[in-house]
């Protein structure tokens, strides 16, 4: 009976314990594609609540400055995401951004350059050499959530035109010891609905996922480890610690019944 309650207490401690494996990014190694390949890299399409920085230039600024907001007159708005909220071209639940004088603009579903065409040929109406305005149209950042098993989870916002599942859990202070690294999942909202995207974080086959890169508003969720819930220890010597204090525990009660 001894010798079985002992394998067990091995074998539980073992169980327990988050191994180096689970803890380990990018194992393996890259593997050599004979032919050449790329990523899933389509055009983002806007979406509702996406915020955009548009700016416009001309010869005369002072012609094209009715057309802007304040955050075409301010360049340093360009540089700092947080000011945009309030100062960029927000796309409302129609699809549609206002410009001065312009009025609502459709913008839903449009890529950048597809954005950027559409104004140049809306101002071109104002202007006898529409070929002399430069519009410039950029995604204000990319917003996204990181939560879950991760040392700092909340919305991020980086300024940034791709944004990669790595950039993700860095700013998110990294996976915490109970996370797990196998079960990352991204969970996006399109046009056909809600889709949940699953990446293994410990494979260097992540770099080749066509999900590697971000869309803007996904969520990213690192799943608990079943050891979490277990409260054992992230370490054989935790994990040992709880193993004892529980023994003792036991043994404490049983002598305790004896003795009454």
């Amino acid at each position: 009976m001894k010798k079985l309650f002992l394998s067990l207490l091995f074998l539980g401690l073992l169980s327990s314990c988050i191994s180096t494996k689970q803890t380990t990014y990018f194992q393996g190694e890259p593997i050599s594609k004979t032919e050449m390949y790329k990523l899933n890299n389509e055009p983002y399409r806007l979406q509702i609540n996406d915020v955009l920085f548009i700016d416009i230039k001309a010869n005369n600024p002072e012609i094209v400055s009715m057309f802007k907001t304040s955050a075409g007159n301010s360049s340093s708005s360009a540089n700092q995401g947080q000011n945009l909220y309030f100062t960029g071209y927000s796309v409302d639940r129609h699809g549609n951004i206002r410009i001065p004088y312009l009025g609502d603009v459709n913008v839903l579903g449009y890529t950048e350059k597809e954005v950027r065409e559409k104004i140049e040929i809306e101002l071109g109406k104002f202007f006898k050499n529409p070929e002399l305005i430069f519009v410039t149209v950029k995604l204000a950042g990319i917003n996204f959530v990181v939560t879950g098993e991760v040392g700092s989870p909340g919305s991020i916002n980086l300024a940034q035109n791709q944004v990669s599942i790595i950039d993700a859990i860095s700013n998110a202070g990294e996976i915490t010891p109970f996370g797990n690294r196998t079960a990352v999942t991204i969970i996006r909202k399109t046009i056909d609905g809600v889709k949940k995207y699953k990446l293994d974080y410990t494979k260097i086959e992540i770099f080749d996922s066509e999900n590697f890169y971000l869309q803007p508003n996904d969520i990213v969720y690192v799943a608990p480890l079943k050891q979490k819930s277990w409260g054992t220890g992230t370490t054989g010597f935790q994990t040992f610690t709880t193993a004892v204090t529980i023994l003792s525990f036991l043994v404490s009660s049983v002598l305790l019944v004896k003795n009454l």
